[in-house]
């Protein structure tokens, strides 16, 4: 039921609300105009995040700064900090400025990460069986504090310093104690959005099954005005002998009896009674409509003409409420931006039940196949992780008149998310790809969007397919709108 139309609406929003939210893991750049002390600070700081990197048994790469090759813990070589920080451009690019002790440090490196290794918390540490980014980042963050800033040969390797002060040193450790800390920030940041991608899509679903149970929480409602009503003082005889029509209806009572439903009702709760006013709202459209006045004058009935009347009722009133806009707020934050897209899988079914046998009838699966349950996890991590990438290729094609930082930012996600998934998904035919990040562009960003979305595709691709990094067939995107 959740197809990869949907999923790429997800992924696009989930990433546009991650890029926007983020803490970028950065290193300080040095300040301005700095004091001795603060100068010194700051060397010290770039100092600590590189040995952490020789401390894990990664070398710098660089000439000037050549420290010996050590002996360290293996579990060392398996944290995750020192591999982050390597790979940090930026911090290679200022530790080649401006890192000032590194060299001073050659004699007594293989002391001190012997020490760090036999610190009482890298044992605790080595013990474990299971490491995430929370446990590496915080044994870093207690040697630093508690080994390094004790540690005597890496104080008097700092004394040398004609700038050193104690508050100075303690100072730059901590600075890079809230650099790792912050990069943890943002990795379970990350995390958490692919929480939130997963959720939204199983939200998703669970309103596909919340408009059945409507259907059954409507019919009910009649029923029970129907009971009221023949317990009035003066009763009347239509209220005491109605037409059952609409609360016989077979497609609701089907659903009332569905197993497939009660289940999912009981594991994903959805209980619409908790909105009294949603239910008379929509039963009183429903009553006073043509449709319902049409429906019960007919002489009979079936199966498929009271299917095919609650999907009439479902296209014309309950979708387009209001008040149903207004109750899902309350219930779930992704629900009015699927309602178009879920309310049209529910028609959908609805048709399908009308020519199927009710015994056989059966909702969509939540996903067509396992592929399909993979693919937005995969495609926004290869978005996240690949976007500065994908972001350069995307700025090679800006027009000179055109300043990058003016484009809409949406616009800019939904390119990198098109761009990660012609690159990482080649099954995928790239005119099913680009055609998809076109039709989002012109739903969910400005009016120009769509053609200005298209252009850049195009030119990526046909770049990477020149520079061999793709190969798909290459077909100009259809006329967009």
């Amino acid at each position: 039921m959740i197809n990869r139309i949907l999923i790429r609406i997800k992924v696009v929003q989930i990433l546009y609300s991650y890029l926007l939210s983020r803490n970028e893991f950065k290193i300080d750049i040095a300040p301005e105009n700095p004091g001795k002390e603060r100068r010194f600070a700051y060397s010290v700081y770039l100092d600590t995040l590189t040995l952490i990197q020789e401390l894990s048994g990664l070398r710098t790469n660089n000439p000037e700064r050549s420290l010996p090759a050590i002996e360290v813990h293996p579990k060392f070589r398996l944290n995750r900090v020192g591999k982050a920080l390597a790979d940090s451009p930026q911090l290679k690019e200022i530790t080649f400025k401006e890192a000032a002790h590194l060299n001073s440090f050659a004699p007594v490196l293989q002391r001190i990460a012997d020490r760090l290794a036999d610190a009482s918390v890298f044992k605790d540490y080595a013990k474990k069986r299971i490491y995430n980014l929370e446990i590496d980042v915080n044994l870093w963050a207690v040697l630093l504090e508690s080994v390094l800033l004790k540690d005597p040969d890496f104080a008097a390797t700092l004394r040398n310093d004609p700038n050193f002060s104690l508050a100075g040193m303690h100072a730059g450790v901590r600075m890079a104690i809230d650099t790792i800390k912050e990069y943890n920030d943002t990795r379970a940041a990350e995390l958490k959005a692919k929480n939130d991608l997963e959720e939204s899509l199983r939200q998703a679903y669970d309103l596909y099954m919340a408009l059945f149970s409507l259907i059954v929480n409507l019919t009910r409602e009649q029923a029970d005005r129907i009971e009221n009503a023949k317990s009035k003082y003066l009763a009347t005889a239509q209220d005491l002998n109605p037409n059952l029509r609409f609360v016989d209806n077979s497609l609701a009572s089907m659903l009332e009896n569905n197993d497939e439903l009660t289940a999912y009702q009981k594991d994903r709760p959805s209980n619409w009674t908790e909105d009294p006013t949603l239910l008379k709202n929509l039963l009183d459209a429903i009553l006073q409509s043509d449709i319902y006045k049409e429906y019960m004058e007919q002489e009979s009935t079936d199966w498929h003409n009271d299917c095919e009347f609650w999907r009439t009722i479902m296209r014309n009133i309950i979708l387009p409420s209001d008040a149903l806009a207004e109750a899902m707020e309350n219930k779930s934050v992704y629900w009015n931006d699927d309602l178009d897209i879920i309310g049209t899988f529910a028609l959908k079914t609805l048709r399908r039940f009308g020519t199927t046998e009710p015994s056989e009838c059966r909702f969509l699966p939540r996903f067509k196949d396992e592929e399909d349950a993979e693919f937005g996890a995969r495609l926004f991590s290869c978005a996240v992780e690949n976007r500065e990438t994908y972001r350069g290729y995307i700025d090679r094609f800006i027009s000179q008149d055109w300043d990058p930082d003016r484009l809409a930012f949406m616009d800019i996600v939904i390119m990198v998310v098109a761009i990660a998934e012609i690159v990482n998904f080649p099954g995928i035919p790239l005119p099913v790809s680009m055609n998809e990040y076109i039709e989002i562009a012109n739903s969910y960003s400005t009016a120009r969007s769509g053609a200005f979305i298209n252009g850049i595709l195009y030119s990526v691709v046909t770049m990477l397919t020149e520079e061999g990094q793709l190969r798909k067939p290459l077909t100009k995107p259809e006329n967009i709108r």
